[in-house]
C-alpha cells in the first residue's frame, strides 16, 4: 500500500515543524485524514529523535527566515487533531464496534445499465 510509511513520515515532520505538536500528535493529524498512515519503527525512531533534538531549531529557523506562518496549515492541523481525538474517543466508547454504512456513497446503477451475455 502506497503512502503509508515514508511519505507519512515526511508529512509528520512538516506538521511538527509548523506546529508545536510532538510526533505522536502530528501522526494523529495525518491519521485523521489517512487512517492507514503507519510509519515503520525506524521512521518512528527518527521522528522521536527529530522531536528530541532538532525540531525546535527548525521552528526557530523558519520563523527567523520567513516570519510567522501565514498559511492555514496550523489551523487545519489543529482541526484534524481534534477530529482524530473525537474519533478515538467514539471508538473507545463503542468498544470498537460501530456500524458504518459505506454503501451510501456508492451510486446505484439502473437495471438498464446491466447487460447479459449470451
Amino acid at each position: 500500500l502506497a503512502g503509508v510509511s515514508r511519505s507519512v513520515t515526511l508529512v509528520v515532520a512538516y506538521i511538527m515543524t509548523i506546529t508545536d505538536f510532538g510526533w505522536e500528535d502530528a501522526l494523529s493529524v495525518v491519521r485523521a485524514a489517512r487512517s492507514c498512515a503507519n510509519p515503520n519503527m525506524g521512521f518512528q525512531r527518527q521522528l522521536q529523535e527529530f522531536e528530541k533534538h532538532d525540531v525546535d531549531q527548525f521552528r526557530q529557523w523558519l520563523k527567523e527566515e520567513y516570519g510567522e506562518n501565514s498559511s492555514q496549515d496550523l489551523q487545519e492541523a489543529k482541526n484534524l487533531l481534534s477530529k482524530y481525538k473525537e474519533q478515538a474517543e467514539l471508538h473507545q466508547t463503542t468498544g470498537g464496534r460501530q456500524w458504518n454504512n459505506n454503501f451510501s456513497s456508492v451510486p446505484s446503477l439502473s437495471y438498464s445499465n446491466y447487460t447479459t451475455e449470451t
